[in-house]
């Protein structure tokens, strides 16, 4: 069977796309670890299906680059958004659905994809930390001198504690570049390294800054390896809710597989 790939990119965090609504691929490990792999394979950071969802325009279903079936991807659903518009399923808005629900998204007059995430109730302090779900589980710490730090000897030991090591976690290191700028760098579970950007750890260190300095701000741009993203949002008791991911996102290149 002849199938029809396309590589998508969201400020560096790649991914493989595939319309799987007339393939019907699977969810093989060892055949989406491949797929992902940068020597034997296309090489991406994950693997995204869209698949139908009655009344939805279409269901995300994402893969890490280790081949297991993961949490949600916030660059991967805007990466996916402009997917769906080169393929004709959308316009320019949309309505789907991921593994943490429903989202809604939308491709802005400038080509960036706005995201909307889902509501996070609460934040938790730990060892001076926070953690946070934006859709998947995330590690936030604040550091001085991000761009210099081991990020990956550093985020093992978190990654690899007692705590975390049977579930995984996403780590982030964050570093204040003034009341509205951050620079974040982000350990992906899954990957098992640093990825060039992670759009759900970039919302996760938003809100953590916004929680940490108790700031009230509606916008915070971020800075990553692979480009910058808007984060915009509005406090809710001891949480935030109508939060969107903003960014650029675009298309590299397309190709088949036989399988």
């Amino acid at each position: 069977m002849t199938v029809k790939f396309y590589k998508y990119q969201g400020t560096g965090n790649d991914f493989i796309m595939i319309d799987n609504r007339s393939y019907g691929l699977g969810k093989e490990r060892e055949f989406i670890e491949r797929l992902c792999h940068q020597k034997f394979g296309i090489g991406a950071d994950g693997l995204i299906y869209l698949q139908e969802r009655t009344g939805y325009d279409f269901e995300m279903v994402y893969f890490n680059s280790d081949g297991n079936e993961s949490s949600m991807c916030g660059n991967g659903g805007r990466c996916l958004i402009q997917f769906a518009r080169y393929i004709g399923v959308i316009t320019t808005h949309c309505k789907f659905m991921a593994s943490d629900g429903e989202h809604e998204g939308q491709i802005l007059i400038d080509g960036t994809v706005s995201l909307k995430m889902k509501d996070v109730d609460a934040l938790e302090n730990y060892n001076s930390d926070y953690l946070l779900n934006t859709g998947s589980p995330h590690y936030v710490q604040f550091v001085n001198g991000v761009t210099n730090l081991n990020v990956v000897e550093n985020a093992r030991r978190i990654r690899y504690s007692d705590k975390f090591a049977a579930e995984g976690i996403n780590v982030n290191f964050v570093e204040r570049k003034s009341e509205r700028e951050l620079f974040v760098r982000t350990y992906e579970r899954g990957v098992e390294g640093e990825t060039l950007s992670c759009g759900t750890g970039v919302v996760a260190s938003a809100l953590a800054f916004a929680f940490k300095n108790g700031i009230v701000i509606k916008q915070v741009n971020i800075e990553t390896l692979g480009g910058k993203l808007k984060v915009n949002f509005e406090p809710s008791g001891n949480g935030f809710r109508n939060i969107f991911l903003v960014g650029p996102a675009e298309k590299v290149f397309e190709g088949t597989l036989e399988i």
